[in-house]
């Protein structure tokens, strides 16, 4: 008797991420496996004053898993990159914290998501932060730019983890910072979650167990600094909320720095 290994379809995982963020962008409104909006940010742990300086249609497509901004520190006349940048709510809360002589460069997948980031950075007067198609594993930045690297929510969709920290670590100057949050896991999920394309898309499929998150950091050269997890968050529906409580499914926040 065989055994055969079910592997995850990278094409439909990909097609599933855009289609599903391509809705959040168009209609934020309509229900998803998780929440969206300025009430979500909040929650987190957003401040109310900081969301109120930045644009409201970013707010309403925001999608973010946790709150890490006071985990970056970022200071006036910085460089940072977004990793999976969305509609915009952190990369343009990142450019109020590094000035007009700073920049913000978010990067992203899916065209409805930078259309939208790119015309409210437009309307609002954003001169300082540049919205770039492109892939989280791939970044289109120029090694060794940035001070910071942010990401919200996004670098459990990737199906190379890996790569997406190599591409941080190449992004930041030593000694840069490493700020996001993200989806973990208390235990290794099964096949039948880690291979369903929709799970993914829903932020669950790709979670990776926290010791692993913390080894594949670390493996980039990193040394992680702060580690905190964000109980203010959840899943919505039925079917996201039965893993997140079969398996530990957590949000959490992080600070790490290059070596």
């Amino acid at each position: 008797m065989t055994t055969r290994t079910r592997a995850l379809d990278t094409t439909e995982l990909e097609q599933r991420v855009k289609g599903m963020y391509a809705e959040v962008a168009l209609q934020p409104d309509h229900d998803f496996h998780f929440e969206t909006g300025r009430a979500l940010a909040e929650r987190l742990g957003y401040p109310p004053e900081d969301l109120d300086r930045i644009p409201a249609g970013a707010i309403d497509s925001f999608a973010g898993v946790g709150y890490f901004l006071d985990l970056a520190d970022l200071a006036f006349g910085e460089t940072v990159i977004d990793l999976g940048s969305g509609s915009g709510t952190d990369s343009f809360l990142a450019a109020l914290h590094v000035g007009p002589h700073g920049r913000v460069v978010g990067v992203d997948m899916t065209e409805e998501q930078l259309a939208k980031s790119r015309r409210v950075a437009v309307e609002a007067g954003f001169g300082n932060v540049d919205f770039r198609v492109g892939y989280i594993e791939a970044p289109p930045v120029e090694p060794g730019c940035a001070d910071c690297v942010i990401s919200n929510g996004v670098i459990n969709l990737s199906p190379d983890k890996a790569a997406v920290f190599a591409a941080a670590a190449r992004a930041l100057r030593p000694g840069g910072r490493l700020a996001l949050a993200d989806i973990v896991t208390a235990s290794q999920l099964p096949e039948g979650v880690t291979c369903d394309a929709s799970l993914w898309a829903a932020c669950i499929g790709g979670a990776m167990q926290r010791d692993h998150y913390r080894e594949g950091i670390q493996a980039a050269g990193f040394e992680i600094e702060r580690w905190r997890e964000n109980p203010r968050y959840r899943f919505v529906s039925d079917r996201a909320d039965n893993a997140t409580q079969k398996y530990g499914v957590k949000s959490i926040s992080l600070l790490a720095r290059r070596l």
